[in-house]
This record gives C-alpha cells, sequence and structure tokens, in this order.
C-alpha cells in the first residue's frame, strides 16, 4: 500500500483543489441521456481547462472515454493532433454529431446545449478570475497528472466510476493519466442534497437510498453501496473500491 503520510497529504491537496474549485463537478445539475455513440476527451487531468469540461460532464452526469494526453506523452497526443490539427487540450469529440472542438467554455457550452437543450448554468459560466485559481487548484495537487510516466498498455480500457469534484477519484485519475491509461469515465454526480457528504457520512442520517431509477441506484443495486471511486479492469476481472488500494493497484499493474 502508498505510505500512509503521503496517501493523506495527497487527499489533503486534492480537497484544496476541489475548494479552490468551488467544488463544482458534485452535484447533478440535469440528467442528461447518454448518446448512442461514446463522447471521447482528450485530456490532461491537471490542466485547469480540462478540469471546466469534466465538471460539466459531471453537472449532466454524462459518461465519457478518456484518452490521456499528459505533457511527454507518446499514446494518444498524436491520435489527437490527427483529428483536430493541432496538440491543444481539452479536445473533444463527439461522433453523434461529427463534432471536433477545442476550447473548454466552447465545449461547455456545447455540452449543456447538446444534451441538456439548456445554456450554461451560472454556476459553470466562465469567469476571468477562474484561469488563475484553476492554476492554484492544479498547484494544491502537486500537479500530479500532468506529466507521462513511462507504463504498460492495457489491451482493453479499464471503467473508472468518480465524479470530479471527489478528492479521492481526482488520486485515481492523475494517475491513469500519468501513465496513459484510457479509460471509461462513469460520472456518479450526487443526485440530491441529502447525499452531500462522504459516502460513510452523508449530511441525511440514517441509511442510504438513492433515487430510484438513476445512476447511482443502479450502482447501488449492484454494489450495495454508493462510492467513489470504483475501478474496473476487464483485463485482470479486478474490481476495487478505495484510492489507496486503486492507486496500488495501478502502480503494481501498470507502472514501469
Amino acid at each position: 500500500m502508498p505510505n500512509v503520510v503521503t496517501h493523506n497529504l495527497n487527499v489533503l491537496g486534492s480537497v484544496a483543489t476541489s475548494s479552490l474549485t468551488a467544488w463544482r463537478g458534485c452535484l447533478v445539475v440535469q440528467q442528461a441521456v447518454q448518446p448512442e455513440k461514446p463522447i471521447l476527451l482528450y485530456d490532461i487531468e491537471a490542466c485547469p481547462f480540462c478540469r471546466r469540461v469534466r465538471e460539466a460532464l459531471t453537472a449532466l452526469n454524462l459518461d465519457v472515454e478518456i484518452r490521456p494526453c499528459p505533457k511527454g506523452g507518446r499514446r494518444f497526443r498524436g491520435e489527437a493532433e490527427a483529428l483536430g490539427g493541432k496538440q491543444q487540450f481539452p479536445l473533444l469529440v463527439d461522433q453523434n454529431t461529427d463534432t471536433v472542438m477545442y476550447e473548454s467554455a466552447a465545449i461547455v457550452d456545447y455540452l449543456f446545449s447538446q444534451y441538456a437543450g439548456r445554456p450554461v448554468p451560472r454556476y459553470y459560466r466562465a469567469r476571468s478570475y477562474q484561469p488563475v485559481l484553476g492554476s492554484a487548484a492544479s498547484a494544491a495537487s502537486g500537479l500530479r497528472g500532468m506529466r507521462a510516466r513511462q507504463g504498460r498498455v492495457p489491451e482493453q480500457a479499464l471503467e473508472l466510476w468518480s465524479f470530479e469534484g471527489s478528492p479521492f477519484s481526482r488520486l485515481v485519475r492523475e494517475k491513469l493519466c500519468e501513465l496513459e491509461i484510457p479509460y471509461t469515465l462513469h460520472n456518479l454526480g450526487k443526485e440530491h442534497w441529502s447525499e452531500v457528504g462522504p459516502a460513510r457520512q452523508r449530511i441525511k442520517p440514517g441509511p442510504y437510498t438513492p433515487i430510484p431509477g438513476g445512476k447511482r441506484d443502479a450502482f447501488f443495486q449492484q454494489h450495495r453501496r454508493v462510492q467513489v471511486p470504483y475501478l474496473e479492469d476487464p483485463n485482470t476481472g479486478q474490481g476495487l473500491f478505495e484510492s489507496a488500494r486503486i492507486l496500488d493497484y495501478l502502480e503494481q499493474q501498470y507502472a514501469v
């Protein structure tokens, strides 16, 4: 297992990142219908502009295929450049509408318009001060998820259940990005105020009951709890809760 002290310090840094970004990407604003074909996001986890797009995806509870493109990475940067014409991130590719887009503000506007039929909510609109706070938020997490590390390539993409504002999930996404491991990001945002708080200490007392018919309910029916991060690796058949366990698994299985 990773060093406990180091892991806890990283968690505190991740909490600071979520705080500096006003905890956007925690609550579902409007449940969007998942499109037939997957949405692709070429992404750098520590990039503040990429973070804004992931916040919007959580707000819409949309799943997305992540293609990590950390600095120094070689697996997906060339592919991204071939699709969009340059190495700039975030890059969104929506196969459902034949859309290829740069610029976080334009992507956020597109997602809310295309998948919620509404303007961008005030909470998610671009502000002049956001680049500064976003950079500070990345610094608070030690710029993890910014630069590539040498790792093994999985035959199949991994699957991660997460939501953007979760400090524990961020630690796992950082590692996946550094190792350039592609994954399906299943957004599992909080669907009601009563779900606010850690998995074992929510605001509403008593047994946890998710909203019937929602994504959290489907997850609950399968696992009998709703807790993120949760990682599934189809290459090994592993399914793991707890960020420390997942990080240790990724290091052992994919780091070189």
